[in-house]
């Protein structure tokens, strides 16, 4: 056990660290703060560590963002990721949709999931007060543990507009509402996942012009999987709108990326993308070439900020990135490396 001493010196580095997670305001700010959470959680998280352990690495040789190793992010179906020794609070859980699994994402102070995801809505959407919020996510509602479920409901309390809320299937009701808040110039902003908002543009094409149409996941097995260039296509025409907005996050990360309709997301301050060498996990390609996105979330404080995902993209010169698909089964990595134990 700790002598308390050590315990109260643990807590103090994780306050200011935390504390300063909302107010990087450079690159040299983000590098040093991710340096030192790399070493927080080679230290604090079991798996992490283990996984270090494997490979080899010793925490304190890390002095540059591209040489911190990323956990797998299928170590969320295996383990239980937890940074320190507090007690989750919450339980995300993902759909599993794929039947590769769920994973699981321990959250010891939701607190910073809300602050998080309410700062990167402010920063790229402004006051959620502005809108009436209509969250369109079916087969989200339909299950316990989603992450965006949390979200959602969460900004919908925050826009304060009676209006705001969830559907499931009542789609006829949707487009009541929307009809009836064009008339009253209400600003609207249309969340959803991508095959209910496919099945709203087919049977009621609602008049969403000047609004903020939002999509998000993929087609959950309801219907079958189109390129999102052709699905912002399809929805543009039928909603009146010259762009479709989209949203990137994931279970296993507490922070999003969001993406104003040219398909290329944007990071907060405290988020970052990286793309690693799809056949050399631990090097990485140049900008505007293809490879596996890596991402740090520094909010992710009590959880692992450094998550080697499945999914393939490419950073632009601007700073901003394209997700172009995942990979297949075959190429996923990492979890064997920890099998016997």
């Amino acid at each position: 056990m700790r002598p308390l001493r050590e315990i109260l010196y643990i807590n103090l580095l994780m306050k200011k660290s935390k504390d300063k997670i909302f107010n990087i305001r450079s690159s040299m700010d983000f590098e040093t703060l991710a340096l030192e959470v790399f070493r927080y959680q080679a230290k604090n998280n079991e798996t992490y560590s283990k996984y270090l352990n494997h490979l080899g690495i010793i925490p304190g040789s890390i002095y540059k963002l591209d040489r911190i190793p990323f956990l797998p992010i299928e170590f969320f179906k295996t383990r239980k990721i937890i940074t320190g020794k507090d007690v989750p609070g919450k339980i995300f859980t993902s759909s599993g949709t794929t039947g590769a699994g769920t994973s699981k994402h321990y959250v010891t102070d939701i607190s910073l999931y809300q602050e998080s995801f309410t700062r990167t809505f402010q920063y790229f959407y402004g006051n959620p007060e502005q809108y009436c919020i209509l969250a369109l996510l079916p087969s989200y509602l339909e299950r316990e543990g989603s992450s965006l479920i949390y979200m959602m409901d969460y900004l919908i309390k925050k826009s304060n507009n009676p209006e705001s809320g969830f559907y499931l299937d009542k789609l006829d009701d949707l487009a009541e509402k929307i009809v009836r808040l064009r008339e009253q110039n209400q600003k609207i902003l249309l969340f959803g996942v991508s095959f209910a908002l496919l099945n709203l543009a087919e049977k009621y094409k609602p008049d969403l012009s000047g609004q903020i149409v939002m999509e998000t996941g993929g087609m959950k097995g309801r219907r079958e999987e189109i390129i999102r260039e052709e699905l912002h296509k399809v929805l543009c025409k039928a909603f009146n709108t010259k762009l479709i907005h989209s949203e990137y996050g994931m279970t296993e990360l507490l922070s999003q990326a969001y993406s104003k309709g040219d398909r290329i997301f944007h990071t907060p301050p405290w988020m970052k993308i990286l793309i690693r060498d799809g056949y050399d996990p631990f090097s990485y390609v140049k900008k505007g070439r293809s490879g596996g996105i890596n991402v740090i979330d520094l909010a992710n404080y009590n959880s692992c900020s450094f998550i080697e995902t499945s999914d393939l993209g490419l950073l632009l010169p601007d700073g901003g990135f394209e997700v172009s698909g995942r990979f297949d089964s075959s190429d996923i990595r990492g979890c064997n490396l920890m099998v016997e134990e």
